[in-house]
């Protein structure tokens, strides 16, 4: 009994280390598991140059394999401190965790696997899952609060911009033609959409008056363009009251992002500590 009380104190302890910010062990860990997360990308960036990896190849190999065995272990641990690991091992940042630590071991046993050290970069999303530290989870909640309830006016700009997109093109394909490089209906909507970003690659470009007056058009008209999503994430920012949550991870149900001084978990109404 005394036995089993203390396994299961075992667990808490480093669930609360594991999926929470809010205590300094937690902080201590967040901390440490951004800056493996950097290392470990800044290895795969140095892997990529083969002068880089030819001279020090040794030094980049036995460093991500420490880091590897580092993520395997964290791993490992996510799974064995919540009770129901399989929405853990399934969801979002559980695909990423594996895909992101996976490949290493498989460059070991199948040949020509080499490449997939590449999947390795996906470890950068993990930067994401840190962002539930206290200072920044009230900004990253009403941020994505905003983008959520500003989706549906994003939505009709951009089927807007697609309309002004084939118009455009459909324009300036009967006024250059073939003769300026404008030699299909698409690929004139390519010169719209690089125009109306404002990103002008020049490989394509009006030759006539006419033509370049309503080029000249465009260039003014995708400013406003582009400052359009930004005013109606900031409208919907602005209308929503900062939420104060935390990094309350519920062991049962998976669901973190509670009210401060929350009890219980506002999914499945269950204790979030057990005492």
């Amino acid at each position: 009994m005394e036995k089993q009380k203390d396994t299961r104190h075992w667990k808490i302890k480093l669930h609360e280390i594991i999926y929470e910010a809010d205590t300094p062990n937690g902080k201590l860990f967040d901390i440490i598991l951004i800056l493996a997360i950097i290392a470990s990308i800044i290895l795969v960036m140095l892997e990529s140059v083969e002068s880089f990896d030819n001279k020090y190849h040794d030094f980049l190999n036995i460093s991500e394999w420490i880091i590897t065995i580092l993520f395997t272990i964290e791993y490992i641990a996510r799974i064995i401190s919540i009770k129901q690991p399989r929405k853990y091992i399934f969801s979002f940042y559980g695909v990423i965790d594996l895909l992101a630590t996976i490949p290493k071991y498989l460059s070991l046993i199948f040949v020509g696997t080499h490449a997939l050290v590449a999947l390795r970069a996906l470890r950068l999303l993990r930067v994401f899952r840190i962002l539930k530290l206290t200072r920044y989870l009230g900004a990253s909640i009403t941020l994505a609060g905003a983008l959520k309830a500003s989706r549906i006016k994003i939505a009709v700009f951009l089927f807007v911009v697609l309309l002004l997109t084939v118009i455009l093109g459909t324009v300036m394909y009967l006024i250059e033609g073939p003769k300026n490089g404008f030699t299909s209906i698409p690929y004139s909507m390519y010169w719209a959409i690089v125009t109306l970003t404002t990103v002008g690659y020049g490989d394509i470009s009006p030759h006539t008056p006419f033509g370049q007056f309503i080029a000249s058009i465009v260039m003014i008209l995708g400013y406003g363009i582009i400052a359009i999503p930004t005013g109606i994430v900031t409208s919907e920012m602005t209308r929503k009251d900062s939420i104060h949550t935390n990094t309350l991870h519920c062991k049962h149900c998976g669901t973190d992002k509670h009210i401060d001084n929350a009890t219980f978990c506002n999914n499945c109404g269950k204790i979030l500590h057990d005492e």
